[in-house]
């Protein structure tokens, strides 16, 4: 039971860093863009790609550094978590990032809890999230097939590079997706446009999680 504790305390820690990195970085990258947006989004980019190394690297022996209840989602359908331990990484995912926007705010001194006014829907952007789901799974699980101990670096550059590649700047996290809905600053997403958003990522988990299963099943 103390193992499955510190795994969690590790769900949450983890998810609340990544989201206080991410928010925090997109308004200290608007502050410093002089309303540039290449530069702002690039601002916002490499620091969310860079904590994501550093994340699953120091937690991921403690609870495999999901930080994602599409992952958490994935593993479950694969049978690979049990569906208890899964309900409960995806519980104190949400709850972590919302403490990462709030934490964000205070480092900022801007109002701790916001509703975003950032309108982000439409199918270019449902399919951007499947899209950047379905890579980021397709690069776990395709890295830990060939070389698991790159996991953290190939993650974090994915992220890298679908922030750019997709429209919707690639969330590709339903916990992300609802705390970002807590903050309107540059990072932000209307709170009734984040159903769109983890719909295609959870659909992105279900057909990432067999299809991949297939793709990346041992050779006889």
């Amino acid at each position: 039971m103390g193992s499955l504790y510190r795994a969690l305390v590790s769900e949450w820690l983890g998810t609340m860093l990544l989201l206080a990195t991410v928010i925090g970085s997109g308004i200290m990258a608007e502050n410093l863009a002089a309303g540039n947006m290449a530069i702002a989004l690039l601002g916002n980019t490499i620091p969310t790609g860079a904590i994501l190394v550093v994340l699953i690297t120091i937690f991921g022996p403690i609870s495999g550094a999901h930080f994602n209840p599409a992952v958490t989602i994935a593993f479950l359908v694969r049978g690979e978590i049990m569906p208890r331990r899964a309900v409960a990484y995806v519980g104190v995912q949400v709850v972590g990032g919302i403490c990462g926007a709030v934490l964000a705010h205070l480092m900022f001194e801007l109002p701790l809890i916001q509703e975003s006014t950032k309108l982000r829907t439409g199918m270019a952007q449902w399919i951007s999230e499947f899209v950047a789901t379905f890579g980021l799974l397709a690069t776990i699980f395709g890295t830990l097939r060939w070389r698991a101990k790159a996991v953290p670096m190939m993650v974090g550059l994915y992220i890298t590079a679908a922030y750019w590649f997709t429209a919707s700047t690639s969330f590709a996290n339903p916990a992300v997706t609802v705390a970002r809905s807590f903050t309107n600053t540059f990072s932000g997403i209307y709170p009734e446009h984040a159903l769109g958003f983890i719909v295609a990522q959870l659909a992105a988990a279900v057909v990432g999680a067999y299809a991949l299963k297939w793709l990346f099943a041992p050779t006889r």
